[in-house]
């Protein structure tokens, strides 16, 4: 069922609303970005997503240089709040949004969402990689 969610940053400079279906599917990625931020994110379409306050407060981050995917993060507190990416073969425009930022799904919704696992780190995102109990 999808819900409208509302997420912030730690220090609260940063917030937004989402429009998610947490029951579908969550992602876990092993590719170094990932990894590295321990992301868990869901994904939804631009038209599903709005910012409610400090847009201008935002910082982006561009790992492929190419405008790919353009991670976002509160430029106050460092929070990583969500990704914007236009990848056609998943659909084309979309925003991945850290599920760690959501401030009202509850504990039960994320314990029964499921998760998809990616092995991105192999550039074979629609497998899981054969590990993933330490990510």
């Amino acid at each position: 069922m999808i819900k409208t969610y509302h997420g912030t940053c730690h220090c609260k400079a940063v917030a937004f609303e989402t429009d998610l279906d947490l029951s579908l599917e969550t992602k876990r990625c092993n590719c170094t970005f990932c990894r590295k931020t321990r992301n868990w994110s869901a994904q939804t379409s631009m038209e599903h997503f709005r910012m409610s306050t400090g847009a201008d407060k935002l910082g982006q981050y561009d790992s492929t240089g190419e405008a790919i995917i353009v991670h976002c993060f509160c430029s106050i507190c460092g929070v990583r709040l969500f990704s914007k990416g236009n990848i056609p073969e998943m659909g084309g425009a979309f925003v991945s949004v850290a599920l760690a930022t959501l401030d009202d799904p509850s504990d039960a919704e994320l314990v029964a969402a499921p998760v998809v696992w990616c092995d991105g780190l192999h550039d074979n995102w629609w497998n899981p990689p054969a590990e993933v109990r330490h990510l």
